[in-house]
């Protein structure tokens, strides 16, 4: 349940950020009238999102067994390849979203109204796509769609809840450093989810070595305890992985934690397009 509440968390926030900057932009620079097409944009991409869950869910329970386990595995493995280029790009950006957003907005302006539904809804479907379709396959890894769901629902309220403090002025926080750990934390989950991948792509048949197992600490660490619940919901614990799995598993967390936590290298920084004020991202 927190994992996805983490998950629900640093999308609703990145979609709230999103959404307030392009609100406050066009109320400071005296395009009131244009804010419908921009509510147009948001809700077509939160639709869009929930139809996209929506068919991953009642689209995947008419498929075989080993149908099901390869679509999972494969969604799997795409859903953290998506996790951790968002993780990575939003490090890098998040000094300079409300710049980056701006300039595509003038842009927008400029063309018509129907490319401000363009680009809120791309700005917001983004972060509603890589959302749906990693709680889906966290709560396939769990295989408990309550919890999970709950957790998505709390999170992503939360992230609305702090987009609008934003807003308004009464919220400020290091956002470089807040996407930062709650990345390394997401970058944890993300592992958790690949090795489930990994696991449904060899029980389909895709990958070898599913009866060579890396351990078994089962006795010691059961499933269905408290705390074999508990692993298994934040980090997808499995006391028996195969021995691919943890390859896998190390491949992927040693370099990528490695790299998302050294330091950046100072560049040049964007020059910000107006001295309008509101929410930033620093």
């Amino acid at each position: 349940m927190f994992a996805n509440y983490l998950i629900g968390l640093r999308e609703g926030l990145e979609a709230g950020l999103v959404v307030c900057i392009l609100v406050a932009y066009l109320v400071k620079s005296g395009n009131r009238r244009q804010l419908l097409p921009v509510w147009v944009g948001v809700a077509l991409a939160v639709f869009l999102s929930l139809a996209f869950g929506a068919l991953l869910q009642f689209g995947s329970s008419t498929l075989t067994f080993q149908a099901q386990e390869a679509l999972g595995g494969t969604l799997s493995i795409l859903s953290v390849a998506l996790v951790t280029w968002m993780v990575f790009w939003m490090r890098r950006t998040a000094r300079h979203l409300r710049s980056e957003l701006q300039g595509k907005l003038d842009a927008a302006l400029a063309v018509s109204t129907g490319a401000l539904v363009v680009t809120s809804f791309f700005a917001v479907g983004r972060e509603g796509l890589e959302t749906s379709l990693f709680i889906w396959t966290a709560v396939q890894a769990t295989g408990d769609g309550i919890r999970p769901l709950i957790g998505a629902l709390l999170g992503l309220a939360t992230g609305a809840a702090l987009g609008w403090l934003f807003y308004k002025g009464a919220l400020r926080i290091n956002l470089a450093r807040f996407f930062r750990w709650t990345g390394a934390m997401l970058v944890v989950v993300a592992v958790g989810v690949l090795a489930y991948g990994i696991h449904d792509l060899q029980e389909a048949g895709f990958l070898p070595g599913l009866n060579d197992l890396a351990f078994d600490i089962g006795t010691t660490i059961p499933p269905d305890s408290w705390y074999g619940t508990l692993l298994k919901g934040v980090f997808n614990f499995q006391p028996d992985p195969t021995v691919l799995q943890i390859i896998i598993w190390t491949l992927y967390l040693a370099p990528v934690m490695a790299v998302f936590l050294a330091p950046q290298r100072t560049g040049t920084a964007s020059r910000p397009r107006q001295p309008i004020s509101g929410p930033t991202a620093e």
